[in-house]
């Protein structure tokens, strides 16, 4: 089972994602993510953030050589408008930018909601969060659920149970192919892999 948690705000560094439960040995590239990430650009949007952004995702952990290692992928991407925001964005303790505090929440969006829920009197904090620039991790974790499922219906390794030990019932493949008999007595077939 894949999940992933996600973290970062809209105007922050950058957007981080961490998914766990992924196989080891599966063929992952930063291209085959950043595919994603450039259709999810060409969608439509209201302001020129769209213009600003070019996505592309960056592995921390959990992938080398373009293999993943069956532990935890950390993804990241970058926030390039952070630049124009830190000011304002900073983690470092300090006063309020008070021309850029939000106190009337959006109608149809999270914003008050939130701030209820989590009690902000500035707004910002809870739209930063619930914003559609949110999605751009989630396409990039599901690039990598994208090439997993690739995986399971074009480029598996298919084994097949052809005889259990002690049966002495041949099927003629075995001969035709020259299919290998494991030490336990199951005789099965392994192909080359596609992408050699």
């Amino acid at each position: 089972m894949l999940r992933y948690l996600n973290g970062g705000e809209s105007h922050g560094k950058g957007l981080i994602a961490v998914l766990e439960g992924m196989l080891a040995g599966l063929p992952l590239t930063v291209d085959d993510i950043d595919r994603d990430l450039s259709r999810r650009q060409k969608g439509y949007g209201r302001g020129g953030r769209m213009r600003i952004e070019h996505d592309r995702v960056e592995f921390l952990s959990g992938v080398t050589k373009g293999k993943t290692l069956g532990t935890p992928i950390t993804l990241l991407v970058k926030n390039r408008d952070w630049e124009n925001w830190k000011d304002i964005m900073a983690p470092e303790p300090g006063p309020p930018v008070l021309e850029k505090v939000v106190t009337c929440p959006r109608p149809g969006h999270a914003d008050l909601v939130g701030a209820i829920k989590y009690n902000h009197r500035d707004i910002r904090n809870v739209l930063e969060k619930a914003s559609a620039r949110e999605t751009a991790i989630r396409v990039a974790v599901g690039g990598v659920a994208k090439r997993l499922k690739w995986w399971n219906e074009f480029a598996k390794p298919s084994t097949k149970v052809i005889r259990l030990a002690g049966s002495s019932k041949w099927w003629s493949p075995i001969r035709r192919w020259g299919w290998a008999v494991m030490p336990s007595g199951i005789a099965v077939s392994m192909p080359a892999w596609p992408w050699r």
